[in-house]
């Protein structure tokens, strides 16, 4: 059925209505089909004297080896997984808003980035969140959570514990609004001048895609350091 902003779905399970919207699933799995499937045409013939697109490969694994190795000098190689999915999906996601899929026409709403759905930013921060604590966890157990057993140690727990809210709703908001507000640009330029005025600013949300990627990744390494270090 159509909502107001997004192809939706509606299910009813146990007298409830479940809403799902198909755009963001369907641009959501191409997303990620993209990555996985690069992932493995990258990995397929490894070499010690590495082709094109190896070495292109390798130089990108140098670079979140590197912000890893800035950012949280020891015990970080074990986060690249995390952190190498979330920025290659995210940038892709954003720069679907960019790709000939937004001229097939939906009965309500259009394939733009998923990213513009603040349902998977949320997801995305929520992903983030668990994995952090999970690290706070197991570097520091329940002092993770409570540092000391008083009146003041409660209330910075309290804090804290708020701060772990804020943070992946930030996260969430910050990467949504960005990317919606991007797309409207488009769209409003697309109305006003089909041919040349969109141009410019479509090249703009590509800088902006790869900016807002890096942010959200610059983010999660700095909560899960701020987690897992000894000054937390």
């Amino acid at each position: 059925m159509s909502g107001i902003g997004h192809w939706t779905y509606t299910l009813s399970v146990s007298g409830r209505d479940l809403t799902f919207n198909l755009d963001t699933i369907f641009t959501m799995w191409f997303a990620m089909a993209v990555v996985i499937i690069f992932a493995i045409i990258a990995t397929r013939k490894l070499s010690m004297f590495p082709n094109k697109l190896q070495a292109l490969c390798e130089n990108i694994l140098k670079f979140f080896w590197g912000t890893l190795d800035t950012m949280m000098p020891c015990k970080n190689r074990q986060h690249v997984p995390l952190v190498a999915s979330l920025f290659l999906f995210i940038l892709i996601a954003n720069l679907m808003g960019q790709l000939p899929l937004r001229i097939i026409h939906l009965k309500s709403g259009e394939l733009a980035s998923p990213t513009n759905d603040i349902n998977l930013t949320g997801a995305l921060a929520v992903i983030v969140l668990i994995y952090y604590v999970v690290a706070g966890l197991k570097a520091k157990g329940a002092k993770f959570f409570l540092h000391e057993i008083s009146f003041t140690g409660i209330v910075m727990a309290l804090v804290e514990l708020l701060e772990m809210v804020t943070r992946p709703l930030s996260l969430a908001i910050r990467l949504f609004a960005n990317v919606f507000a991007g797309e409207i640009l488009v769209t409003i330029a697309l109305g006003l001048a089909a041919y040349f005025l969109p141009l410019p600013i479509m090249l703009f949300e590509i800088l902006v895609s790869f900016i807002q990627a890096t942010v959200f990744m610059m983010l999660t390494i700095a909560y899960v350091s701020s987690a897992s270090s000894e000054a937390h």
